[in-house]
């Protein structure tokens, strides 16, 4: 019991430690404000690549890469999940450079109801009463944004959908993060050489011409990328699913908090409506999935009572009818 409790405290602290470094991901890309945001792109696959090249070789990974590249289906896939996340990290990092972080914020609040869609789309999975109340509630907020104010948040939709199809393909391919990352960034690499290296034309695309300041954070593109993903892999493996569920709203939350008290982004009525709807959705959605697992725990407890009783009759019959064939016969 001691080994499962630690395992689970583990598993939460790698969890938080995942969700705020995604969290405060936004503060990383502000101090790079003057590089525009596909250059920035560019050199976080580059930096992604090496640095998770370097951790297969000490952590002796290259056979599952091996592996997984003879696999003409887990290629194709993780081909298309490549250009997904690609595209996820291209328009969360335009949105930071624009000011429009509290949207980046909104794309992640909605992902995990946008998921429960995909699953029932994709994945044939049923939606129960109270998770379609609250994915009502999400699409209330996202229409009175759009009929009453006239504007659509395409950035918040875009990250929820692009985010969303990448978790649904990952989980068809069945590979760890760690892995599917790298190859992912294997297919980006030469885009982002190409166009890093040759066509980029900007003040701070020759690193030679940088200060070392700026190079550094650059640099540092590899590890803001891929140390949240390796503590969320750590987490994924020792949590329930309800509970990492649960901590997965502290990224957009500390967005929301950086975006209107930090870079004084306007929290104006059609946010604030839309934002109101999200939220009341993500407690009905919060709540469902926290009594589902709670009946589905009293079931399996009862179904194993049950068994347990099956089991105490079937023996104890067993020994009455042992002892009944091994009884003396009394016969005159």
């Amino acid at each position: 019991m001691d080994d499962e409790l630690k395992r689970t405290q583990q598993g939460v602290l790698l969890a938080i430690l995942a969700y705020t470094m995604w969290g405060v991901a936004p503060i990383y890309f502000k101090a790079l404000g003057d590089v525009p945001p596909f250059e920035i792109l560019c050199h976080r696959v580059i930096w992604s690549f090496i640095f998770l090249a370097v951790l297969l070789y000490f952590t002796k990974g290259w056979q599952v890469v091996k592996e997984t590249l003879r696999s003409k289906t887990k290629v194709i896939y993780l081909l298309i999940t490549s250009i997904t996340i690609g595209i996820n990290w291209l328009v969360f990092i335009w949105a930071v450079s624009i000011d429009h972080m509290l949207d980046a914020s909104l794309g992640y609040y909605i992902n995990p109801l946008f998921n429960v869609i995909l699953g029932m789309i994709f994945l044939n999975e049923k939606l129960r009463k109270l998770q379609w109340f609250a994915v009502a509630l999400a699409s209330i907020g996202v229409i009175v944004q759009l009929v009453v104010f006239g504007s659509v948040p395409i950035i918040a939709m875009v990250l929820a959908f692009s985010f969303g199809m990448y978790g649904l393909l990952r989980k068809k391919v069945n590979l760890d993060a760690f892995t599917g990352l790298f190859i992912e960034t294997l297919v980006l690499l030469p885009v982002a050489l190409i166009y890093l290296f040759i066509l980029a034309d900007s003040s701070t695309s020759q690193l030679s011409g940088n200060a070392w300041s700026l190079n550094t954070l650059l640099i540092s593109a590899g590890i803001v990328t891929t140390l949240p993903l390796l503590c969320f892999a750590g987490a994924a493996v020792r949590l329930r699913l309800a509970t990492l569920g649960f901590i997965q709203y502290i990224g957009p939350s500390l967005m929301f908090l950086l975006a209107v008290f930090v870079y004084g982004e306007a929290f104006t009525p059609d946010k604030i409506i839309t934002f109101a709807c999200i939220w009341a959705a993500l407690v009905v959605f919060t709540w469902d999935g926290l009594s589902n697992n709670s009946n589905n725990k009293k079931l399996a407890a009862a179904q194993k009572k049950e068994a347990l009783d099956v089991d105490i009759t079937n023996e104890t019959l067993i020994q009455d009818l042992h002892q009944a064939h091994n009884k003396p016969n009394k016969s005159k």
